[in-house]
């Protein structure tokens, strides 16, 4: 008992200093990053600036968030007095030679992520179209929220799946534990938020449009998939329409232009 309270109270200290690292880092000001950079080579900071690259394309492998603590622990180190300059010219490799587009999701946290830059100018979504399954069954559970106007219960996701012959209680052959991909993967993606249902006995939860969802997926795709899907204008659904197209003086009921 005592054993496993030790080491429930060192896994606790971990993970409050895992936390607090990024605390413990105060974003330079310009002149202390010149300051910075006149104490190393042009040479070291395009290496450092190359690491941090690669740590981000290893990381979107899994279209998985990335902390600035994370950063700054793992690969800026030492250079951290010269960490802007380091993110600017990572940025601009991303947006040069991948035509990929570094943003800030979380201004709190500092979290970033990648997004496809050419697809997002274009006005596509890069899961629009998917090109892997896993992909294809988040723009399903996207469009579900998005009709049910951004906020939608579990069960509601899990019928709508066992329709399509997805059933979250047993193991797909192209998803493994659908339910593990959907509350754990797409969560931990910034796709999709899972959250508790207060007062709620037995425990329920709903699903919300994460974070990368808000940045990468266009609504307007959605609701020209679900318009192609019941024979219907994208206009048909008013509410939905206004949010998909927030600049448009299109009126609900006049033709689409597609």
């Amino acid at each position: 008992m005592t054993q496993r309270k030790r080491l429930s109270n060192t896994q606790s200290s971990t993970q409050n200093r895992e936390e607090d690292d990024d605390t413990t880092f105060t974003q330079p000001s310009t002149s202390q990053v010149q300051r910075g950079l006149e104490k190393v080579t042009p040479a070291q900071v395009d290496q450092k600036t190359a690491e941090v690259v690669q740590y981000f394309l290893v990381k979107d492998q899994k279209k998985m968030p990335v902390r600035r603590a994370d950063i700054v622990k793992h690969v800026v180190k030492e250079y951290r007095n010269i960490y802007p300059e380091i993110m600017k010219r990572a940025a601009h490799t991303f947006d040069q030679v991948f035509g990929l587009k570094l943003v800030e999701i979380d201004a709190k946290s500092h979290t970033y992520i990648l997004i496809n830059k050419l697809e997002t100018t274009d006005g596509a979504s890069p899961i629009s179209s998917p090109a892997n399954p896993k992909m294809g069954l988040l723009f399903v559970i996207l469009s579900v929220i998005f009709m049910k106007e951004g906020v939608v219960k579990e069960n509601v996701i899990w019928n709508t799946l066992k329709k399509l012959r997805v059933d979250p209680g047993k193991k797909h052959e192209d998803f493994g534990d659908v339910k593990k991909v959907v509350t754990d993967e797409f969560v931990r993606q910034r796709y999709l938020e899972y959250v508790r249902i207060p007062h709620t006995e037995p425990v329920e939860h709903e699903f919300r449009w994460g974070q990368r969802a808000e940045i990468e997926v266009s609504k307007a795709r959605i609701l020209e998939f679900m318009g192609e899907l019941h024979g219907l204008e994208p206009q048909s659904w008013s509410q939905q329409y206004r949010e998909a197209h927030p600049a448009s003086n299109t009126q609900p009921g006049t033709s689409s232009q597609r």
